[in-house]
C-alpha cells in the first residue's frame, strides 16, 4: 500500500527538468507543437501535435478562451536630477482613473519612495510605497496621463525571465484573437492556435467564447511556504461577458464539454462560481487557488502548457486531473523531450 502524497507540501509539486527543455522560441506554425493528451479516467496518454486535437472536439462543446492582450508593459526612464537608468513593469491600475498602478521597479532600493522617473516622452512617475513582500510597488502618473497609450508607445513586452533568447517577434507572445492589452504576461495555452485550426473547430459545431482575465505576474510569483495553504494569491480581475455565459450555459443543458483554454479560464470559471455558488455574467476579482482536494464546477476539459516545477499552476492541473496522472505525465513529458512552459508544447486533458 503506497502512502497518500501530503498535498498540502511544496514539495509534493517538484518535478526534475532538464534547463534545456525549457523553451526559448516558440514553434512555427504555432500549431505544430506537440500535444500530450491525457485521458483522466484512465490516465492514458497519448502522444500527437497539436493541430490533432481537433479529433478530442464533439458537436455541442463550447471552447472557451481568454481574449487579452500583453502590454508593452516594461518602460524605461531615468531617476530624475541624474542619470541612473530605472525601470517601470506595469502591473495593473490601482484605481479607476488609471493613473496609479501597481508595479514593479528597478534598482528596487535605490529608488526610495517620493523618486521620480523620466520616461521617454518626458513623463515624469513618482515611485510611491512598497506594498507586498516581493518588491511591488505604488506608481502614480500626472493626473489626465494615458498610461496604457503611454505603454504602447514607449514599453517593451515582458518575457518570462527563463526565456532568455531574444529573438521572437512581439506577436509570438500574444494569441491571434487577443484584443485589448491589459495584462502582464500572456494565457500562454492559447498561443498554440491559428485562424485556420480555430475555423475548423467552429466548422465541427463548436462553439467559441471569449472570458477576460487580466494576467498579472502572480501567475509566476514562487510559492514560499513549505505549506502551501500560506501562500496568498495575488488578485486578478476577470469577467464572463453575457454572450460567453449564455454559450456556457447552453452547451452545459445540451450535454456538451465546457474546454478550458488555459489555466487563467479555470481560475475565471471556477473563481466565479466559488464567489457566487454558480456561474454568473459580470466582473470579478478573484483571488482563488486551486490545489488537490478542489470540487471543479464549471470546466469539463482543459488545454494547458507544461508549468514550472512547486508552481501554483502545477497543483491546479494535479487538482483537475489527479495528482498520480499529472506527475506520470510530466515524467513522460520529461523523458520523450518535450517543450515545457510559455513557448513550449501543449497538453490535453479531458
Amino acid at each position: 500500500m503506497t502512502n497518500q502524497p501530503d498535498f498540502y507540501s511544496i514539495d509534493t509539486y517538484d518535478y526534475q527538468l532538464p534547463p534545456e527543455l525549457i523553451a526559448q522560441v516558440p514553434v512555427e506554425p504555432r500549431d505544430h507543437c506537440r500535444l500530450l493528451a491525457l485521458r483522466r479516467s484512465d490516465g492514458a496518454l497519448f502522444h500527437q501535435h497539436f493541430y490533432d486535437i481537433l479529433q478530442w472536439f464533439r458537436p455541442g462543446d463550447v471552447l472557451v478562451r481568454n481574449d487579452t492582450r500583453v502590454m508593452a508593459a516594461r518602460i524605461a526612464g531615468v531617476k530624475e536630477g541624474g542619470t541612473a537608468q530605472c525601470e517601470i513593469l506595469l502591473l495593473r491600475p490601482e484605481d479607476e482613473r488609471e493613473t496609479r498602478w501597481e508595479a514593479l521597479v528597478r534598482p528596487g532600493r535605490r529608488l526610495p519612495e517620493g523618486t521620480g522617473v523620466r520616461l521617454p516622452d518626458g513623463t515624469v512617475a513618482v515611485i510611491g510605497e512598497v506594498k507586498s513582500d516581493d518588491g511591488v510597488r505604488s506608481v502614480a502618473f500626472p493626473a489626465g496621463c494615458d498610461v496604457r497609450a503611454l505603454a504602447e508607445a514607449n514599453g517593451t513586452m515582458p518575457l518570462p525571465p527563463y526565456i532568455h533568447e531574444r529573438s521572437s517577434r512581439p506577436e509570438d507572445y500574444q494569441t491571434v484573437y487577443s484584443k485589448d492589452p491589459r495584462s502582464a504576461a500572456a494565457p500562454t495555452a492559447g498561443l498554440h492556435f491559428t485562424p485556420g485550426l480555430l475555423q475548423k473547430i467552429a466548422d465541427m459545431g463548436v462553439d467559441i467564447a471569449d472570458i477576460t482575465l487580466e494576467v498579472g505576474l502572480g501567475t509566476f510569483r514562487p510559492v514560499k511556504t513549505d505549506d502551501i495553504r500560506q501562500h496568498q494569491m495575488h488578485s486578478e480581475r476577470c469577467v464572463i461577458p453575457q454572450k460567453a455565459y449564455d454559450m456556457i450555459m447552453a452547451a452545459k443543458k445540451r450535454g456538451g464539454r465546457v474546454i478550458a483554454v488555459g489555466t487563467t479560464v479555470v481560475r475565471t470559471l471556477e473563481g466565479m462560481c466559488a464567489a457566487h455558488g454558480e456561474l454568473r455574467p459580470g466582473p470579478l476579482e478573484t483571488e482563488i487557488f486551486i490545489y488537490p482536494g478542489f470540487r471543479y464546477k464549471a470546466v469539463d476539459a482543459l488545454i494547458t502548457n507544461f508549468h514550472l516545477p512547486k508552481s501554483t499552476l502545477v497543483m491546479l492541473v494535479a487538482a483537475f486531473a489527479g495528482y498520480d496522472n499529472i506527475m506520470k505525465a510530466y515524467a513522460e513529458a520529461v523523458k520523450e523531450r518535450y517543450r515545457f512552459f510559455s513557448f513550449g508544447d501543449a497538453m490535453l486533458i479531458v
